[in-house]
């Protein structure tokens, strides 16, 4: 119908009407391992990283900055404790919409309904993206698909975060943006 708001238009509102503004530090952790995640995250500022914590070292999955929704999606999902830590890793604005006011948005029409599953759509393939990234051998073939996707990572993530994301140490990812 004319005039009606996209989902996307509609979550913004959501965000404003009936979310959370918080302010974090850098370091400061909105969710740890073995947390249920109930909150949507919208990146106002700063930037956000979720990482998983192994016995041998901090993995980094995904980041999250300016405009940017996150979350740990399995748990979020399944209701069950989250494998990811999310962190900021600068100082960030963010706002937090519940899933409780999130599923009444998607329950509004079956259009959002219908927008909802695309959003979805959209995350479950940046993982599977994500996923063929860590197959590909060569560190520069890897970074190359990661800079198409976000020409604008390295303005907005430090260097070791990106390295941790990529699989590589942060020598080897300044080697190759060098050369």
């Amino acid at each position: 119908m004319p005039g009606e708001k996209s989902f996307a238009e509609k979550l913004i509102h959501s965000f404003d009407k009936v979310g959370e503004q918080k302010m974090l530090s850098k370091g400061e952790l909105l969710l740890k391992e073995g947390d249920v995640e109930t909150n949507l995250y919208l990146v106002l500022t700063g930037a956000i990283r979720v990482f998983y914590l192994s016995e041998f070292e901090e993995q980094t999955i995904r980041f999250g900055y300016k405009g940017s929704l996150i979350n740990s999606l399995s748990s979020f999902i399944k209701a069950t404790p989250s494998e990811f830590y999310i962190e900021a890793i600068r100082k960030s604005t963010i706002k937090i919409i519940s899933k409780n006011n999130l599923l009444k948005l998607v329950n509004e029409n079956e259009e959002s309904l219908r927008q909802y599953i695309q959003l979805l759509e959209t995350s479950i393939t940046q993982q599977i993206d994500r996923e063929i990234d860590l197959l590909i051998k060569s560190p520069s073939e890897r970074l190359k698909r990661v800079l198409e996707r976000s020409p604008n990572l390295f303005q907005e993530i430090p260097l070791k975060y990106i390295a941790s994301y990529l699989r590589m140490k942060p020598e080897t990812l300044s080697r190759i943006r060098n050369s």
